[in-house]
């Protein structure tokens, strides 16, 4: 069964699997021990540490390993706020960087300080200029990630870190999607990854912190990991991380050519194969093994439980697969289709023929889902149109409203308007992708009395 969700979790690479079964038998001990259970335990550390750090572009007494990919994010932001909290307390993080960062900038906020979120275009990239405009005297710590995790678009880390160095401003970079594929560019003061991102074990993160950098770890600390990720390491993971990242460097332009191909074609035939679907995300600058769709008029829930029956595992970043009906913060910063949405992510190794049978499979999983929730097929104008209509799609999800929308259209004359009453968050962002997609005018939304009201003007 083909698994195409690599950016959730790689698969342990073979390398990590013989580290950490015989680190097993060699790093159980207490490496801060002097005898020599300890002294091959502390070893094995220092060689893992050396060749995590190598990767990173860092100093080995500049990087620590932590608990996760998260719990570095949070040490990062928290160590950096609390060390430059003369300078201020202000935070700087683009609009798609990875919920960790997000929910440090919601605590941040409940304690008193402030953040600024820098908008994206819509390939999900930020601009360098405006990420720069968001600094202030008092910002204390700017975040950005250097690949998104749920569109692939690579950000332009370098050029966001020579302005934050102009402003005095220290740049913590998220590198858990591409740290596998490469070091991070640029002049920047923090970096996190988590290892199960390339292929390492789960429950291993590393975090950087350059000298001069100043920085003051928050909560109890003790002697371990420069008083930075305190608790007794896991050694046999550590050792299986770094082994890990130095072999998927060692494998990465290989792959980064085959993958990018792989995904290139899957880029070209979702949109000759399936109608009405929007690829989104940056074509060029983006990570080499991952690719975004957006199908209309698709439950994206449904949607991957028919690849999942089918055999191939896949991700999603739509409201419908999310427990709160929210769609991902990501797309919505883009302001791009969120329903139906498909995220394939491919993990090292994937073959031609397997992304083959995914092209193959997609068509009648998608037709048939949409077929399920009556989707409208083409069809001629109501011989008899009408200046404007209502729908009422109040208490319905994802793509309803939008499904709804489409099936009357054509029911009011050019020129005219079709009002969506809805209650579900995604039509503020499916509405208006549906109507670029299919050339029509988005009007704007408008209060109601129970939910929003969202005029669309017919123009063909």
């Amino acid at each position: 069964m083909p698994y195409f969700d690599a950016a959730s979790s790689a698969p342990l690479h073979p390398v990590a699997r013989q580290a950490l079964l015989a680190s097993l038998d060699e790093g159980w001990a207490d490496p801060a021990r002097l005898y020599r259970e300890g002294r091959r335990a502390a070893l094995l550390l220092d060689a893992a540490r050396e060749a995590a750090a190598e990767a990173v572009g860092c100093r080995p007494d500049e990087l620590v390993f932590t608990s996760s990919g998260t719990r570095a994010v949070h040490a990062a932001i928290a160590g950096t706020l609390s060390g430059r909290r003369r300078v201020g307390r202000h935070l700087v993080f683009s609009a798609v960087e990875h919920s960790s960062v997000l929910h440090a900038a919601a605590a941040l906020e409940a304690a008193g300080g402030s953040s600024t979120e820098v908008p994206v275009d819509r390939t999900g990239a930020v601009d360098p200029a405006v990420f720069g405009q968001a600094l202030r005297a008092d910002t204390a710590l700017a975040c950005l990630q250097s690949a998104n995790h749920e569109v692939g678009t690579e950000q332009p880390v370098a050029a966001a870190a020579e302005r934050c160095a102009d402003a005095g401003v220290p740049l913590l970079v998220d590198a858990a999607q591409s740290l596998g594929w490469g070091p991070v560019p640029g002049r920047w003061s923090l970096l996190t990854a988590s290892a199960h991102k390339w292929g390492g074990p789960a429950g291993v993160g590393l975090l950087a912190v350059r000298k001069g950098v100043r920085f003051a770890p928050q909560g109890p600390s003790d002697e371990r990991e420069s008083g930075r990720a305190p608790g007794f390491q896991n050694i046999p993971a550590i050792v299986a991380a770094a082994a890990s990242l130095r072999a998927v460097r060692a494998e990465a332009a290989a792959e980064d050519a085959r993958l990018r191909a792989l995904v290139d074609r899957i880029r070209t035939a979702v949109g000759s194969r399936v109608p009405d679907v929007e690829v989104v995300g940056d074509p060029v600058r983006r990570l080499p093994h991952l690719v975004t769709f957006s199908c209309l008029y698709v439950d994206g829930e449904t949607l991957l439980h028919g690849l999942d029956r089918a055999g191939f595992s896949v991700s999603s970043g739509s409201s419908c697969t999310s427990s709160t009906l929210t769609p991902s913060h990501v797309l919505t910063a883009m302001g791009v289709l969120s329903e139906g949405n498909v995220r394939v992510s491919l993990p090292a190794g994937t073959t031609e023929e397997e992304v083959d049978g995914f092209l193959d499979v997609l068509p009648g999983v998608v037709a048939g889902v949409r077929e399920r929730l009556g989707a409208p097929a083409p069809a001629a104008p109501s011989p008899a149109p009408v200046p404007s209509l209502v729908v009422d799609a109040l208490g319905r999800r994802c793509p309803v409203p939008v499904i709804e929308l489409a099936k009357v259209i054509g029911g009011v004359p050019v020129g005219g308007t079709v009002t969506v009453l809805s209650d579900d968050e995604a039509a503020r962002l499916d509405i208006p992708a549906w109507c670029a997609m299919r050339a029509q005018e988005y009007v704007g939304e408008e209060p109601a009395d129970r939910g929003t009201a969202y005029v669309v003007r017919r123009l063909l």
